[in-house]
C-alpha cells in the first residue's frame, strides 16, 4: 500500500500563512502609535532590508544560491505584483484595520484566498473541480457573515470594503508573482519589499507623516521580516509547487492565527456571527488541503531555470562537469512525457483539462 505524500508547498504555504496571520493583529496593536500609511511603509521596509540583509550575508559567507535569478521578461510582472500587493494592499489593509476589530478583520483576510482563485481559474486557466469550489464557497459565505453590517443604520462598512479591497490586491499580486516563481524566492521577496517599503514611506511622509519613537519603527521593522518577508519567501516556494489558487487557499489559514492572538492577546470580543464564519471557513480550507488530483496528462517539450532535483520530471543530462549534489539549478530540458500520478498545477503541471 502506497503512503500519500504530503507535498512540500503544502507545508511552505501553511508556515507562510502562520506568520502573515500573525503580523495582522500585531500590527493593528501598533496603530496606536504609528500613522497607518507610515506603519504599512515601515512592514514592507523591515521585510526588504532584513531579506537585503540575508541576501548580503549569503554573497559574504559565499553560499552558492541553488535558485535561478530573475530574467528580464521577469520584470513587467514582477513590477505589476509590487504595485498591487507592495503598494496598494497594504495600505489599503492599514486604513481598513483603523475601522475593524481585529478578529474580524483577520477571518475577512480569507477572501484572499477566494480572488486568487478566482483570477487563477478565469484568466490563467488552473483547473478546478467540485471539491476546489465548494470550500471557496464556504470561504465566501464566511466572509460575508463577518462584513455584514447586521443593522441598517449603520451604512456601509467601509472598514469591511477597504479590507476586501486589500485582498483583491493581494489576489493580483499572487497570480502576477506566480508567472515569476521559477526565480530566486529570496531575490523576489527582496525586491518587492524594499520597492514597496521606499514609495509607500514617500506617500506617507508627503502626507505630513513623521517618524515614530525608536522602539516603534524596530518593532515595526522586525515584524514586517517576518510577516511580510519570510512569510512572501515561503508562499513564493509554495506557487511554484502547488499552483496559485491553491497556494491562497492554504493562506487562508493565516486569519486563524490572527484570530488566536486578537482574542487572548488584544483581549477582543467576537463579533455577531463570528464562530459561524470561522466553522464555515475552517471547513472550506479543510475541503482544499484534503484534495487530490490524478489522472492521465502530457508533458509538452518545455525549457527552462529551476531549483529541481533528478525525480521523475527531471531526467536529463547535463552539458557542464556536474558534482551530484542536489539541489541544482540550471537551464534544462523536458522531453514531452505522458504518465499518471497525483498532482499539483505546479511549475510542470500547467496543463488544460
Amino acid at each position: 500500500m502506497s503512503t500519500r505524500r504530503f507535498p512540500a508547498g503544502i507545508g511552505a504555504a501553511l508556515l507562510a500563512a502562520a506568520l502573515f496571520g500573525a503580523s495582522t493583529p500585531l500590527a493593528k496593536a501598533l496603530l496606536g502609535g504609528i500613522e497607518p500609511l507610515l506603519l504599512a511603509g515601515l512592514l514592507y521596509a523591515g521585510s526588504g532590508i532584513g531579506l537585503g540583509i540575508c541576501l548580503l550575508a549569503r554573497r559574504i559567507f559565499g553560499r552558492t544560491p541553488t535558485e535561478a535569478p530573475l530574467r528580464w521578461r521577469d520584470w513587467p510582472w514582477l513590477a505589476g505584483a509590487i504595485a498591487s500587493g507592495g503598494v496598494l494592499g497594504p495600505i489599503l489593509l492599514m486604513l481598513g484595520l483603523q475601522r475593524t476589530p481585529a478578529a474580524t478583520a483577520s477571518l475577512l483576510l480569507n477572501l484572499e484566498g477566494v480572488l486568487t482563485a478566482v483570477i487563477a481559474w478565469t484568466v490563467f486557466r488552473e483547473n478546478v473541480d467540485r471539491r476546489v469550489l465548494l470550500g471557496m464557497l464556504l470561504i465566501i459565505a464566511g466572509g460575508v457573515i463577518l462584513s455584514w453590517p447586521g443593522d441598517a443604520d449603520l451604512g456601509i462598512p467601509i472598514g469591511a470594503l477597504l479590507i476586501v479591497g486589500a485582498c483583491a490586491c493581494w489576489a493580483i499580486d499572487n497570480n502576477l508573482t506566480r508567472a515569476v516563481s521559477a526565480g530566486d524566492p529570496l531575490q523576489i521577496a527582496a525586491l518587492k519589499g524594499s520597492v514597496a517599503g521606499v514609495v509607500t514611506l514617500a506617500l506617507a511622509f508627503t502626507r505630513g507623516a513623521s517618524m515614530p519613537e525608536l522602539s516603534y519603527t524596530l518593532l515595526a521593522g522586525l515584524l514586517g521580516f517576518a510577516g511580510y518577508g519570510i512569510s512572501l519567501v515561503l508562499f513564493v516556494v509554495a506557487l511554484r509547487h502547488v499552483g496559485t489558487a491553491r497556494t491562497g487557499a492554504y493562506f487562508s489559514a493565516a486569519p486563524f492565527v490572527g484570530v488566536v492572538i486578537s482574542l487572548l492577546v488584544l483581549n477582543e470580543d467576537p463579533v455577531r456571527g463570528f464562530w459561524l464564519a470561522f466553522a464555515l471557513m475552517g471547513l472550506g480550507i479543510w475541503l482544499h488541503v484534503s484534495e487530490r488530483h490524478e489522472h492521465d496528462h502530457e508533458h509538452e517539450a518545455l525549457e527552462h531555470a529551476h531549483r529541481h532535483r533528478h525525480d521523475a520530471h527531471h531526467q536529463h543530462p547535463h552539458d557542464f562537469p556536474w558534482d551530484g549534489k542536489e539541489p541544482h539549478t540550471h537551464a534544462h530540458l523536458h522531453a514531452p512525457l505522458i504518465h499518471r500520478h497525483p498532482h499539483f498545477p505546479d511549475l510542470h503541471h500547467r496543463h488544460r483539462h
